[in-house]
């Protein structure tokens, strides 16, 4: 069977200053962290190792994303070109609030971006349907291997689609920062240091 996608490594900005403090980003911005910097510092230490000759560079244009691609890339490729399909999820009213301060799901999975939940279910959001039609939209008109550097729950999307699983498979995958997630032929796996 040929894959439908094509190879992709996909690395989630580093910790932002809205991510200690628990914060809901969506479409707004906070900068890197001094730990956030250095999770940027360990990805790029894992894609130097690997062959990029042949692979597009396509990251987020919000400037968490594109600061943690620059560190993590810019020192051995050659263009950086962003793309707002990869942009965080909106989480409308929600954007900038604390997560404490948001609804409870009491029984949805934690983790390690957060509940799932509150990002499907934000009024004025994009919600997960959404989400998944922009994902679907950008994964399809790839045409070459590529790198992606994008944000927690638009990486979910993203590598839950490209290895043809359900949307409610969401949490089932590995998050974190400081991390590369490698997919091809339907296998999905975790590199880090």
């Amino acid at each position: 069977m040929t894959w439908p996608f094509p190879e992709i490594y996909v690395l989630r900005h580093g910790e932002t200053a809205w991510n200690a403090e628990r914060r809901m980003q969506g479409a707004l911005n906070s900068p890197l962290t001094v730990k956030g910097v250095a999770q940027a510092e360990a990805q790029g230490r894992i894609m130097a190792s690997i062959d990029l000759d042949g692979f597009d560079i396509i990251v987020s244009p919000q400037g968490r994303a594109f600061q943690t691609a620059a560190i993590a890339l810019a020192p051995f490729v050659a263009n950086l070109r962003t793309d707002p399909e990869l942009s965080e999820i909106k989480v409308g009213d929600w954007s900038g609030m604390l997560r404490d301060d948001l609804p409870t799901f009491p029984d949805a999975k934690d983790t390690p971006d957060g509940v799932l939940e509150m990002y499907d279910h934000a009024p004025g959001g994009e919600g997960f349907e959404g989400l998944r039609a922009r994902c679907l939209g950008f994964l399809q008109q790839l045409k070459r291997p590529s790198v992606l550097v994008t944000h927690g729950i638009t990486s979910r999307m993203i590598r839950t689609l490209h290895l043809g699983r359900d949307i409610d498979s969401l949490g089932d995958l590995p998050g974190g920062q400081g991390v590369v997630f490698h997919l091809r032929d339907g296998a999905h796996h975790r590199l880090q240091e």
